[in-house]
């Protein structure tokens, strides 16, 4: 460790390259296993488990110089961490923009709306502009499903989840600052098995998509793919969430936190209360809508 000026300068390290290795390996792994070659599968495992190792190693480290660190690095932190909240703010608003896409321009166009009468008739002139397609026009290459996913099942728990679940996040942040640490612990005990729950509810809700009775899948059209896509990476970042708020638990039990340093908890929240908001859109823009 060393300072210039007052401001924090960590040694050079090791994890930045071994991030750009395992994540290298990770990738060509996943293209090589949908491409369908024999090595790709056992590829993607190393470099998933490489970057589980990676994180590990790097966020040890982290946490190890933390005591070091001063309130110039605490501004750092926070902005990175803002960078990049914003930057998955724009990865899902990609795919909400797909979904207004195809339900309220190409929808219409396809259907014969407007001066495209024509248009209708010489591509898809079976095809009739409501969402979700639920039928298979003429000539169509794609299997509809039979149902769309109702919205005031699974998905309604799961949506009183993860509200609930910001509610006890936020008691546990107003306890480790009053340094109530058995309420702390108490409370984020219950947001991890909230969020845990939830994981376990979508995939029953996926079982029951693939269902021969519903025959949703993510290749059934417009509708399936949009559904999986926003709904599965979704449930990706709740995995990651759910990671997050493991790791600020056992940090708590091990009373890494005070009431006045705790970033990383922060940062934790800032994400899963991310994760909550863009579950609420999905909730309305994808099952009730």
């Amino acid at each position: 460790m060393s300072t210039n000026d007052g401001y924090y300068i960590p040694e050079p390290s090791k994890w930045p390259i071994i991030a750009s290795l395992t994540l290298f390996v990770t990738v060509f792994g996943a293209v090589n296993t949908i491409h369908g070659t024999s090595f790709g599968m056992p590829i993607l495992m190393i470099g998933l488990i490489s970057v589980l190792a990676m994180m590990y190693g790097w966020f040890s480290t982290v946490v190890a110089e933390s005591p070091s660190y001063n309130g110039q690095v605490d501004v750092s932190f926070r902005m990175g961490m803002m960078w990049f909240i914003l930057s998955e703010v724009m990865f899902f608003a990609a795919f909400f923009g797909a979904l207004f896409y195809a339900r309220v321009l190409v929808m219409p166009w396809l259907g014969g709306a407007g001066n495209n009468a024509m248009t209708h008739e010489v591509l898809w002139p079976t095809f009739e502009a409501v969402w979700p397609i639920l039928t298979n026009p003429d000539n169509t290459a794609f299997v509809a499903p039979k149902e769309a996913m109702g919205a005031w099942g699974l998905p309604a728990i799961n949506t009183l989840l993860l509200l609930t679940s910001s509610v006890t996040l936020t008691i546990a942040h107003h306890a480790l600052r009053k340094g109530e640490r058995a309420k702390l612990n108490l409370w984020m005990i219950v947001t991890l098995a909230l969020g845990v729950a939830f994981l376990v509810l979508q995939v029953v809700e996926y079982m029951h998509a693939y269902d021969d009775a519903m025959g949703l899948t993510l290749a059934s059209g417009i509708y399936g793919s949009t559904f999986f896509m926003l709904t599965g990476f979704h449930g990706f970042h709740v995995t990651i969430g759910g990671i997050m708020i493991a790791v600020m638990l056992v940090r708590c039990l091990k009373g890494h936190f005070t009431a006045d340093n705790h970033f990383a908890f922060e940062a934790a929240a800032w994400y899963w209360h991310f994760v909550d908001v863009v579950w609420l859109g999905l909730f309305i823009f994808v099952y009730i809508l």
